[in-house]
């Protein structure tokens, strides 16, 4: 059995296959969720779903496979056998797929500015919630993990309020919320479009390379990894 970890429902969806045991949760609860279930028995964990852009070239639906996961100053392997199948199996299906390192954050990372900043600390690709989380538990265990994230909003772009005003933490959308934001702020509108016209691609993109990656999210016999190591 493979645990997949996701953020929001419409990743969690996707993810779900045979051999595959998926969680959604956001990152500070997440740990209780994730602990007990590693604790079941799991051969390998993925952190699964979007993710902010952090370099100009990576526009909405691109594939980032993690080579490592970097959370304030440690970095996590991930596990790079399984990492090549994947970025292998997805290559077949969407166009553009890269093999990086991932920055793991405790917040979204909402403005342009913020992640320019995030890149020139890190020399990342793109950002996300969760990973930092699977790659921590996991490394602990020493159990193998992956990362794969589609981006979701590429590096200039700014979220408007009304797109994170619709995030619930169990994952789903608040509809009603996005509603009032742009009532109390109208000229949002425009941005909002835009970020509904890149999540669209996004998520067609993480569908196709799901179906892609086939059974046991491509799992493949682990590789020797070393522990968590500091970042400079």
């Amino acid at each position: 059995m493979i645990v997949v970890v996701t953020g929001l429902a419409f990743e969690a969806r996707i993810a779900a296959g045979p051999g595959v045991r998926v969680i959604c949760q956001q990152n500070r609860t997440l740990a209780d969720v994730l602990v007990p279930a590693i604790a079941d028995g799991c051969e390998g964990v993925v952190s699964f779903g979007t993710a902010g852009g952090l370099v100009p070239d990576l526009r909405p639906g691109a594939w980032v496979i993690a080579r490592s996961v970097i959370a304030g100053q440690r970095r996590y392997e991930a596990d790079p056998a399984w990492s090549t199948a994947l970025h292998a199996a997805v290559s077949t299906v969407v166009p553009d797929v890269r093999i990086g390192d991932l920055a793991g954050v405790q917040d979204p990372v909402v403005t342009a500015s913020d992640k320019e900043a995030l890149h020139r600390r890190t020399h990342t690709l793109a950002a996300d919630m969760e990973s930092h989380v699977v790659a921590r538990l996991a490394t602990a265990r020493e159990i193998p993990f992956v990362c794969c994230r589609v981006v979701i909003d590429p590096s200039e772009r700014s979220l408007p309020e009304a797109a994170l005003a619709g995030m619930r933490p169990d994952g789903s959308t608040d509809i009603g919320a996005v509603i009032r934001s742009l009532l109390k702020k109208p000229t949002q509108l425009p941005a909002l479009l835009r970020v509904a016209g890149d999540a669209s691609r996004a998520q067609k993109s993480l569908a196709r390379g799901r179906t892609a990656i086939g059974n046991q999210f491509g799992f493949v016999e682990p590789t020797p990894r070393p522990a968590a190591a500091e970042f400079a």
